[in-house]
């Protein structure tokens, strides 16, 4: 299915974004990986109409509004965003949907790469199994896993290609099948070997074909680095609107104030520009 917008995250920005897009009668997707720095405060004494709020009873309340307004919310990682012309297709977890705009509300989760892990995206580092893992049917692969979650991916690389388990931090990974090595290294950077790729451990070095990433938030970066930063923060303009076209952000990844009642005046903004975005994309698609 395609919708007119895709939300990605589930806090006070992106259910902001989704009740006013839904009033613009935009079909609507909330793909949230958790609840966020929200979820765990005690107490929110100013967010306008819930005094003495607990962070886990606006957030579903929140949420609630969303759905109820018709908005439909789905838990799972996103793992990357990729223009398509004049829609984009979002990978979360292992399904595909398809939008004809974005609203980036995913809060300010910092996520720490390795070194050399940027710079070798694309070039034998890959965050999707289900996206790259047929290039290397039948070679070795590196598995950097920083939680329980990898392991399903892990299954399934192993599938394709002999499996080398690294922990970025420690977690359990139950039964594995043979073709999975859970090795006690301790990544601690990448680097090219060749045509391979090589990750330095506390232990020496391991050579693969790939690599996989694993861990349960994702940078900017990775996400969509089509998209023009500055200072490791996303450049809007006035609209909200990205250096990409149709790709809008809202709340805390915007920078300062981190308050929620920032976060909901920018979700409904965000939410605005995407509807006048689309306007304008239906307009072009008459006249040609």
């Amino acid at each position: 299915m395609e919708y007119d917008l895709i939300i990605i995250g589930g806090g006070v920005a992106g259910c902001a974004a989704a009740v006013t897009a839904r009033q613009r009668n935009l079909s609507v997707l909330v793909i949230y990986a958790g609840d966020g720095a929200l979820g765990k405060t005690k107490l929110i004494d100013n967010y306008p109409g819930f005094p003495g709020a607990t962070g886990p009873r606006l957030l579903q309340a929140l949420r609630d509004h969303a759905s109820g307004m018709g908005a439909h919310l789905v838990r799972r990682l996103v793992r990357r965003v990729m223009p398509m012309g004049e829609t984009f297709s979002v990978l979360a977890g292992n399904d595909l949907y398809t939008g004809r705009s974005i609203i980036l509300a995913m809060g300010t989760a910092r996520v720490k790469t390795l070194p050399g892990e940027e710079e070798l995206v694309g070039q034998g580092v890959s965050y999707c199994a289900t996206c790259d893992g047929m290039f290397y049917k039948g070679g070795t692969v590196l598995v950097v896993a920083s939680d329980a979650e990898a392991v399903e991916e892990a299954i399934y690389l192993s599938t394709l290609a002999r499996v080398l388990y690294v922990k970025e931090r420690p977690h359990q990974t139950g039964e594995l099948p043979d073709t999975i090595q859970v090795l006690q290294d301790k990544p601690q950077a990448f680097h090219l070997k060749g045509e391979q790729v090589a990750l330095t451990t506390d232990r020496g070095e391991l050579v693969a074909d790939g690599a996989f990433v694993m861990r349960p938030a994702v940078a900017m970066t990775q996400l969509i680095p089509e998209a023009q930063t500055e200072n490791g923060k996303l450049v809007l303009n006035s609209s909200l609107q990205t250096s990409l076209p149709g790709i809008f952000a809202a709340g805390d990844i915007t920078g300062t104030p981190l308050q929620a009642a920032k976060a909901a005046g920018e979700g409904n903004i965000a939410a605005l520009s995407a509807a006048k975005h689309l306007i304008l994309l239906n307009n072009r698609t008459k006249e040609a």
